[in-house]
């Protein structure tokens, strides 16, 4: 039997701002100071953030974002 998978993006789960302060508190905990951890989870939230205020698909129209 063959399994499948798809894709995880966590931007996918957080939909409002206190989703974002859920996941930004989990995260930090976990991080135990990687600074690469933690970057990419401001990534993930400042892509949330756009997708949340609608202008994530102009800017993925123009090629200045990738969702």
């Amino acid at each position: 039997m063959i399994e499948k998978f798809a894709n995880w993006d966590s931007i996918d789960y957080l939909k409002t701002d206190e989703d974002l302060v859920s996941y930004l508190e989990v995260c930090m905990d976990e991080a135990r100071g990687d600074l690469r951890f933690i970057a990419k989870v401001h990534g993930t939230i400042a892509r949330a953030r756009l997708r949340m205020s609608g202008d994530a698909q102009k800017l993925s129209r123009k090629g200045l974002v990738r969702l």
